[in-house]
This record gives C-alpha cells, structure tokens and sequence, in this order.
C-alpha cells in the first residue's frame, strides 16, 4: 500500500488513545433523514457552527465543508466550519479559545482531560439539550454508554460510536515480519519482544524498532497502553485499581510492582537502541513515523479491523500481536468525545449537529470520507474504496470515523471485512467489564492538587514510559514530588467520590 497522510491520534490502540488513532474504516449506506425540528431559515440568518478537532488542514476541506452545508442548512438552520488542529498544537491551541472565549462550538473531548474541562466550566451540560435535539444520539449510544460519561449525574460529552473495550497489544510491518522469518505466534510476553526488536536493530539500521504511539503525548507512552488489561486507570491514572477491581480499593499506579516492572523493560530497550533517543520528546505520530518507513512497531488497543485501520493510516500491511483480552472501563468510552464549549453561542444548533452525526450516514460519510467519485467510489452498497489513480498519499481529503458520531452507519473501507461493525459490536459486548465501569472523577474538589500534578506528570512521565529516564533514579525523585504537589489528597477524594458511587450503583 502507498503511504496515507496521519490523520488521527489516541488517543485513541490511549489518547490516547484514543485516543488513538486513524480510522478508515465504516459501514452502513444511504442517507438516514433527520430533522431537528428547525424551519429552513435565510441564507444571512443561518448560524454557523465551528466544530474543532485533531486533525490535518487538507486541500479539500472547503470542498467537504460546502457539501455538508449543502445538506445540513435547511434540516437544522446552520452551517459548520471545519477546524481541524494538528496533534502536536492541539492542548495548546484549544486552551487558548476557550481562554479568550473565541468562537467555538463543537470540540473534541478525550477522556484525560474530560473532569478537569467540566471543572474549569468549559463545557455546557448537554442533558437539557439531548432531551431537546438528541433524540437520534438517544436512540444511538447504549444508556450504559451515556452513563460513564456523566459527572456528578450530569453529561458534559457525547462518546462517538466506535470500539469500547481495548486489549493491549502491538502492531508491526508485515513486509519485515516476513522478511526475518519473525514467529509471531512465539510472541507471548512484552519480553518476548526483544528479540524481535534485537532483529530489526541489527538488520534495519534506519528503522526504530519501537516508537510510542503518539509523540510525546503522556496519555500515549508506551507503558500506558501494556497496562489496558492491568488497571482500570479511573480516568487519569491517578490512584487506579489493580486487576479492574482490588475491592474497590484505590493503590498509587506508580508504586505498583507490575508498573515498575515495565518501566524496567521499557528502559531497558532505550538503553539496547531499541526506542528513538527523542521518543519523549518528538511531536511524531507512530503512523507517521510508520509511513515514512522509519519504524517497525508501536503499541495499539487491538479490535476487530485495526490491522486494517491502521495499514490504512501507515501505507504497510501489518500484523497484529494481543497480550490480554480485552477489557472494558470508563476511560475506554470516554477516551473520545465530542462536547459543546462553553464558548458557543447557540447549543441548541450544536446539539442539533451532533445529532445529525449519529443518524445521517450521508452526512457522516462526508466528514469521514470526503466526496463520492473524488474522494472515494462505491464498490458495493457498504463497501468504498479510493477512486483509480488515487491513493491515501495523493488523496485530498481524508478523516476519522473513530471521532465522530455513529461509526457503525459508515461506510466500510476496503480491507476491513465487510461484516467489520457487527464484529466491533460483537467485540464490546464480549469483552470484560471493570467493576468501576461508569465511575468518573469528578476533579473539582482537588482541582489545585490535580494541576500542580499534572505538572509533575508533564515532567516525568513521558520521560519514564519511553525509557529516556532511569526509573531507578527518577522513580524516587517523581514520587516525592508528586505527594509533595497533592498526590495522596487526589487519592483520598477520589476513593471518597468511588465509594459513594459504589452505594448507589452496586
């Protein structure tokens, strides 16, 4: 396959993700007409919505935008702007329009920075408005769904449709995994790794073996996504429960033995070449990486069709290696989410849109994949692919569907199997659930303890989960600061706030 533009990160195999993440894949065909309830309104009078997410600015986004607003102005009233921000300026940027209060509306939510956005009021509480203009995102997302999104009994962000369990496993390019006769099916344990990336240092010498999945971004290091299976990461890692239950009992991630076991190996592998020197510190994607065949393999949440998700987003056939079943925990819905800022200034139009997302498979398929003929073609009622002579590379538009609405009415790209959503859903339901399934933390009784953490965190971290740190040396030195900046009080409060909600839903 030719090499296909990043588009998504985590975030996504989480980021983060989510969050992570670049999907190419759908299913689903036709239009599914909804109507809002709203009257077609004048061109002048038609408001228009300014939905940001992470993204790539393409040559053809204005295209995309106009044939959306073709379909969308006179079901709802309104218009959108499309803001896609690249993943590197995305936290910077999105701070600074909420900060200012510059016009925005619709924006993307990953679940790391999910209680502390509703702390700082950056969201508007949107169970007024889903009554109102939700009916389709009611009709579409389980309940159980919509209930791990809420804080304090109120829903601040919509999860989009996608994946909702993770099982924690790598991806490698299949051309090499062949070329050295690699046995994937040997591959039982991230130790077994080594000697796989031992092969591709020795052999390739311009291609790193392992590069995290998203730059530098500390909810996508490296020891993040081997813990899928481990921890129930209770939203932010900070404070989590062993073995997705521990009685409810919530223990210090980083003092935790299997934690600092892997942080060992990970360390380890810098040390033998395995992982870039600038891993902690480089703004690249492990898609982007990939694609310019400058790595081997990252670590990913494994589901049905990321073999072809991600081969779609890196250009090379890959091969997939789980290391756990999947699970399923708050963090694994809320990873991505779509909300409404604080700064808009007509919800009800943004709910209006959102809920367009999750019913029009027209609309969706617009935003997913750009326009028939140009973009992509129909090979089948559900199945699309890139239109002769075009490839992801020279293609003018390509998108998400993980970040948005209703996945599972899309299209399906080719290399995904036809039948890839029935399994995705098959896939959610089948996995092992958390018992703190539905528990969010709300952080505003903490909130200054929580900030000064996630300064320690922003120091250390992503440091310690790529192996450019000792953890020998700075374990110690990362622990005394976080329970200098408020770390035992995080804890304190949120096993305060999940016993409370153990009560009322256990």
């Amino acid at each position: 396959m030719k090499k296909r533009k990043r588009i998504t990160a985590l975030f996504v195999c989480t980021l983060l993700v989510m969050m992570m993440l670049a999907a190419c894949s759908g299913n689903g065909s036709g239009n599914t007409q909804t109507s809002s309830g709203s009257d077609p309104a004048p061109e002048e009078d038609l408001y228009e919505i300014t939905m940001a997410y992470p993204g790539v600015d393409q040559k053809d986004i204005s295209l995309i935008q106009d044939e959306m607003n073709k379909l969308i102005k006179d079901k709802i009233g309104a218009t959108v702007k499309l803001l896609p921000i690249s993943f590197g300026a995305w936290q910077q940027q999105i701070n600074l329009m909420l900060s200012s209060n510059e016009k925005l509306d619709i924006m993307t939510v990953l679940g790391s920075d999910y209680a502390t956005r509703v702390a700082k009021s950056q969201l508007v509480p949107l169970d007024d408005l889903l009554a109102q203009s939700g009916q389709d995102i009611l009709k579409a997302v389980e309940p159980s769904y919509l209930d791990a999104a809420r804080i304090d009994g109120k829903t601040y962000a919509l999860p989009s449709i996608r994946d909702f369990a993770a099982g924690p496993g790598i991806l490698m390019r299949k051309d090499l995994v062949d070329k050295y006769s690699i046995d994937v099916s040997s591959i039982k344990s991230y130790e077994d790794l080594s000697k796989v990336f031992e092969t591709i240092k020795k052999n390739e010498p311009d291609v790193t073996p392992l590069v995290p999945l998203s730059g530098s971004s500390i909810s996508l290091t490296l020891t993040d996504l081997m813990d899928t299976s481990d921890f129930d990461t209770l939203d932010d890692s900070i404070g989590v429960l062993p073995d997705l239950d521990n009685n409810l009992k919530v223990v210090n991630l980083f003092e935790n033995a299997k934690y600092q076991q892997r942080l060992g190996l990970v360390r380890q592998w810098y040390l033998d070449g395995y992982i870039s020197k600038d891993a902690a510190t480089s703004s690249d994607s492990a898609q982007t990486l990939m694609g310019a065949g400058k790595a081997f393999a990252y670590f990913c949440r494994i589901k049905p069709g990321i073999e072809a998700q991600e081969a779609a987003a890196t250009g090379y056939e890959l091969v997939s290696v789980p290391f756990a079943q999947p699970v399923t925990q708050t963090s694994n819905i809320t990873i991505i989410m779509q909300g409404i800022a604080q700064n808009s200034q007509n919800p009800e139009k943004a709910m209006q849109f959102l809920n367009l997302l999750y019913s029009d498979s027209q609309l969706l398929n617009l935003l997913d994949y750009g326009i028939e003929e140009k973009h992509y073609i129909k090979t089948s009622d559900t199945m699309i692919d890139y239109p002769s002579g075009i490839t992801a590379a020279t293609s003018g538009y390509t998108n998400s569907g993980i970040f948005f609405g209703n996945q599972l009415i899309s299209y399906v790209f080719k290399g995904n199997e036809p039948d890839i959503w029935s399994k995705l859903q098959e896939f959610n339901q089948s996995a092992k659930k958390s018992r703190a399934l539905g528990f969010t933390f709300n952080v505003e009784p903490v909130k200054t303890e929580s900030a000064a953490v996630l300064n320690v965190l922003n120091q250390y971290k992503g440091g310690l989960e790529t192996g450019t740190l000792d953890p020998k040396e700075t374990l110690p030195k990362f622990m005394d600061k976080l329970k200098a900046a408020g770390l035992d009080a995080i804890m304190a409060e949120k096993q305060k706030q999940l016993d409370t909600w153990a009560q009322n839903n256990q």
